[in-house]
């Protein structure tokens, strides 16, 4: 019985760890991004869309730095 509780916490903590990698490895990439290449990769993602039903934004609607 004491072995089992082992294994579990054990595996609590190598699951613990392995979310820390990942959250962290996320992280650094939204930090080597500058907001202007951010904002051009999502306007990209925005463009490629295919308009459903005529739900895209205008251009109008769209909001653009100056």
């Amino acid at each position: 019985m004491r072995m089992r509780w082992k294994l579990l916490g054990l595996a609590g903590v190598a699951g613990v760890a392995a979310t820390g990698v990942v959250v962290a490895r996320q992280r650094r990439e939204h930090q080597e991004m500058t907001p202007d290449e951010m904002r051009d990769r999502l306007h990209s993602r925005l463009a490629e869309i295919s308009p459903k039903d005529g739900d895209s934004p205008s251009e109008s609607d769209v909001v653009h730095d100056p």
